[in-house]
């Protein structure tokens, strides 16, 4: 690693250090270390709650750092991003969102959990360790960016520049930028969908029309994008390009099972979105259509008026867009031609003289793990640990495109080990994470570190 890049990486991970300063946990705190841990914890958490504010911190669009580098250790490297999507109190935010309140119990704040509360619970456990003048019980590595939300922009390049340079001794990944299926069963995630992103411009000309002036007497680019949009999805939320389910995998009896396995409230589920119906009545069928099944979601209209207020304009160019969640085993490049297809189909229906483009601009394949490697199983035990229960096996419907990028180059282990609730309302108005969820979080970073470590040394011991 280039020498200048490691010291910068050190010097922010120290800066971030030094700014930190029902289901039921057990009964009874553990014994040993880890009881020492956990209470120290619980003594700082209201010095791990208290973020920098007004603060501005010089951080580079990517951090590598890392601590310990002994050959006898694991070592375990931790994705986090810093980015946050934008946010304006006037949006429908109870507070301001760019200022940490907590109200309730709960840490309101853009960023709160995706991913910036994952991230302090991470060095907060390690930071505690360091307090208590303790052996990291793994080598730690650290791969922060502040480009998530914009697509992770070069984060492939580097990820392949550094594959036998950072990389090269890294055993297992962990990515915490999900949540939980449920308000207080935690949960591993072992599968992601991909996305394939669309843009479809439909033009007559630059400039806009009057309605009164030219309404009636030409095709409109609006009412042209309308009908594209609406032939992709109908009401009961199938897709209607052909094709699109045809490299779908098969469903099988043990996904079926673990399916069914799922502790999962509908009516709880349903009042947390906010919403007056879901599409499908049961448990199963509401998490294969967020899992196992694609799924097609219309975004917005550029180009159109929008304001408040009334405004007889036609516009005479606009550009809808729409994404598709992909799911094993379907082809981003195959999946590019099925929607160019059916939508020139539809366009030519019309015989419309505007002109009609389509592009894909993002195409992202799923992500699945292996339940069987050593992290989750270390995983399973730290949450048993420390919520006393075993963790829900889930997927997550949406796309993490790094959890590919390092099981494709550098050919690890990744395990995805969610802190939020699932009403955290990320990329929402009042999103927040929960003081609970928070600080049993960074318990749960701390035993999983000595789960690993344990792991390890058995696998080493054990004959070949």
């Amino acid at each position: 690693m280039d020498p200048t890049l490691g010291n910068m990486a050190s010097c922010q991970l120290a800066l971030l250090l030094l700014l930190l300063g029902s289901m039921s946990a057990p009964s009874s705190p553990p014994a040993g270390l880890l009881g020492r841990v956990f209470q120290y914890i619980d003594l700082h958490q209201d010095e791990f709650v208290q973020l920098p504010g007004g603060q501005t911190l010089p951080i580079p669009p990517v951090i590598l750092a890392e601590l310990g580098n002994d050959p006898k250790k694991a070592t375990v490297c931790f994705y986090g991003h810093l980015d946050v999507q934008p946010a304006r109190q006037e949006d429908g935010w109870l507070t301001d969102p760019y200022t940490l309140t907590e109200v309730d119990g709960k840490l309101y704040g853009r960023g709160a959990t995706d991913n910036k509360g994952p991230v302090l619970a991470w060095i907060n456990a390690v930071s505690t360790f360091r307090a208590l003048e303790e052996d990291l019980p793994v080598n730690l590595k650290f791969i922060m960016e502040g480009m998530e939300e914009a697509g992770s922009l070069a984060l492939e390049e580097l990820v392949r520049r550094e594959k036998n340079r950072f990389f090269s001794s890294v055993d297992y990944i962990v990515i915490s930028d999900n949540l939980w299926i449920s308000q207080r069963k935690p949960a591993l995630v072992y599968g992601m969908r991909g996305n394939s992103y669309f843009t479809v411009e439909v033009k007559c000309r630059d400039q806009d029309f009057h309605s009164g002036t030219f309404g009636g007497i030409l095709n409109e680019p609006m009412a042209d994008l309308v009908a594209l949009l609406g032939g992709l999805v109908d009401a009961s939320g199938h897709i209607l390009v052909p094709g699109i389910y045809d490299h779908v995998a098969p469903l099988t009896e043990e996904e079926q099972k673990m399916y069914e396995a799922i502790d999962l409230d509908l009516e709880e589920y349903r009042n947390s979105s906010q919403v007056k119906r879901f599409l499908f009545d049961t448990k199963e069928e509401i998490l294969m259509h967020l899992w196992r099944y694609p799924s097609l979601s219309i975004h917005g209209i550029e180009g159109a008026f929008d304001e408040p207020g009334a405004k007889t304009v036609i516009p005479g160019r606009v550009t809808g867009k729409f994404s598709i969640r992909l799911v094993p085993h379907m082809n981003t490049s195959v999946v590019e031609k099925q929607v160019e297809r059916h939508l020139e189909y539809i366009f030519s229906k019309r015989n419309s003289s505007n002109k009609m483009a389509v592009s894909m601009t993002l195409g992202l394949l799923p992500w699945t793990a292996n339940i069987t490697d050593n992290q989750y199983l270390a995983a399973k035990k730290a949450i048993k640990t420390v919520f006393g229960t075993e963790p829900d096996m889930i997927q997550d419907g949406s796309t993490i495109p790094i959890a590919r990028i390092f099981q494709d180059i550098i050919q690890k282990s990744v395990l995805m080990l969610p802190l939020g609730a699932v009403d955290d309302g990320e990329h929402a108005q009042n999103e927040k994470i929960n003081r609970w969820n928070y600080i049993e979080g960074s318990k749960l970073f701390a035993a999983f570190f000595l789960e690993v470590a344990q792991l390890h040394i058995n696998d080493r011991n054990s004959p070949a």
